[in-house]
């Protein structure tokens, strides 16, 4: 992975950054996510390799940090992995989408993962009340939950198997978890790969490598420019990183739009998932001439391992055209990238960096899932936010539930 900085670094102070950096180094021994990288997964493996082959679907009943972590990775590898078995979501109340997502499984060769961290997720649960009252047999189910939740005593009490999200570890934060590394495990996909392209991103940050001064440096520049740049935007060229850009957005939004820690001010930055070359021809005309409030930083893949090319053919009419005859599809979409990268750049006036990672590969998604979440721990930091609760959304949670308990007494 090389990522490559546009913007003025030159008035980052060295003893800030130190300090940033030690902040960092503590948070560690209290948020789990961080050596996530390191952790024995044997148990998922052994799980994994002992299903039933008749299983066809692999069905997640989650929603947010409990299935958009995973989601994002069985995308960006589905179309070069062939794996054992589908990965389906189920991630939303709405009954056309239940029904519809239904529709697509055959139940009797399906595995459902309900996964919840608190246990008591409402559109979690009454989705897996829904699908339980179509299939009550515990064999089918795998609970991912904390210990000791409401979920893993319902678990025990059916006798389904369960596996823990470690408590120190928050929802959004949750991908390289058992709520992200089980579903992907169970599709057949090399989860080791996933883990060991975010320990490449980790070494490299805490033994002072290459990826150290870039995060430090970006982290600096968003936060010092949070109130005049409050929108990031992410330009990836591939459809393949487009359920990237979901989590990404979760992770960013929810982890930085807070009072800040002992004020009232309201801080964040708003987070925008865009993907190429299908977005030039919709936002960049605001990125290129709109208010100057975005940053923007381009995703590309090096290596598309597809020698897919536009044939050599003359179109009446079209002519002008033959320049694009015998050239692969993948060095036009990164010309595309590089094209587009080098008008906003001449703008001289919004701020851009680029990230090139090698290949369509586990490596590569697990180097960019640790990236994004370190940029996050530090921007927040920086802030004075606490990156990992989520207040206001809990409070939604309060008052649906109230509303939920005054229905059920007028009933």
């Amino acid at each position: 992975m090389k990522n490559r900085l546009y913007f003025d670094i030159s008035k980052n102070n060295i003893e800030a950054k130190k300090k940033l950096f030690e902040n960092i180094k503590i948070e560690q021994d209290s948020i789990g996510y961080y050596n996530l990288p390191n952790q024995d997964i044997s148990s998922i493996l052994e799980y994994a390799s002992s299903f039933d082959g008749n299983i066809e679907y692999i069905v997640v009943l989650g929603i947010g940090g409990s299935s958009l972590g995973a989601k994002a990775i069985y995308e960006f590898l589905k179309p070069i992995n062939c794996t054992k078995r589908k990965l389906i979501f189920f991630e939303s109340t709405d009954p056309i989408s239940i029904a519809h997502t239904l529709s697509q499984i055959d139940i009797s060769k399906s595995h459902f993962l309900v996964i919840s961290k608190s246990g008591t997720t409402i559109e979690t649960i009454a989705v897996f009340k829904y699908i339980y009252s179509l299939q009550n047999n515990h064999e089918y189910f795998t609970f991912v939950t904390d210990k000791d939740s409401p979920l893993e005593k319902f678990a025990d009490e059916i006798k389904a198997k369960v596996f823990n999200i470690p408590a120190n570890v928050g929802g959004r934060f949750s991908v390289l978890s058992a709520a992200g590394l089980l579903p992907l495990a169970l599709t057949g996909i090399d989860i080791q790969a996933i883990l060991d392209g975010a320990k490449e991103i980790e070494m490299s940050f805490f033994n002072d490598g290459y990826i150290k001064e870039i995060l430090l440096n970006k982290a600096f520049f968003y936060a010092k420019n949070h109130t005049a740049y409050h929108i990031s935007c992410i330009f990836a060229y591939s459809e393949t990183l487009r359920y990237f850009c979901e989590w990404f957005v979760q992770l960013w939004g929810e982890s930085l739009g807070k009072k800040q820690l002992n004020s009232a001010f309201n801080v964040g930055l708003t987070p925008v998932g865009l993907i190429g070359p299908k977005d030039q021809h919709s936002f960049l005309q605001l990125l290129m001439e709109g208010t100057r409030d975005k940053t923007a930083t381009f995703i590309k893949i090096a290596d598309f391992k597809d020698e897919l090319t536009i044939p050599n053919i003359s179109l009446p009419y079209l002519e002008s055209l033959d320049i694009i005859n015998k050239i692969e599809f993948h060095k036009l979409i990164n010309m595309q990238c590089d094209a587009t990268f080098e008008a906003l750049k001449a703008q001289d006036s919004i701020p851009l960096d680029e990230i090139t990672i090698k290949a369509v590969d586990g490596h590569s998604i697990g180097e960019l899932i640790y990236y994004y979440e370190l940029l996050t721990s530090l921007v927040g930091q920086l802030i004075n936010v606490d990156t990992y609760n989520q207040p206001s959304v809990e409070l939604g949670k309060i008052i649906l539930k109230n509303k939920l308990q005054k229905l059920k007494g007028q009933q």
